[in-house]
């Protein structure tokens, strides 16, 4: 399993937009082949940042979704949302603690 973090810094007064397009497609990233979690988190210090925090079955098939149409059309609309350059992560789980 793949665990994906994406770290987005909005600009203020696009946040608004941001949290209402993820609305619209969070649902058709969560169902697609081979996501088996998905999550988004706000931070505590910096409300202008954003994580998704998301569970793949593989590496390919996070490749098959990034290279979908969903993933291209929803990145589109978001990374003209951005303050910074956003920040991924691929990763695999080490240790869980439950």
């Amino acid at each position: 399993m793949i665990v994906r973090l994406v770290k987005m810094e909005f600009k203020p007064e696009e946040i608004e937009n941001f949290k209402i397009l993820f609305d619209e497609v969070k649902e058709h990233i969560r169902k697609f082949e081979g996501c088996e979690f998905l999550e988004l988190l706000n931070g505590t210090e910096n409300e202008n940042i954003f994580f998704t925090h998301s569970y793949w079955s593989s590496t390919e098939a996070l490749e098959v979704y990034r290279n979908s149409e969903l993933f291209k059309t929803t990145w589109a609309k978001t990374k003209v949302l951005f303050n910074a350059k956003p920040e991924a992560w691929s990763v695999e789980k080490f240790v869980t603690l439950q």
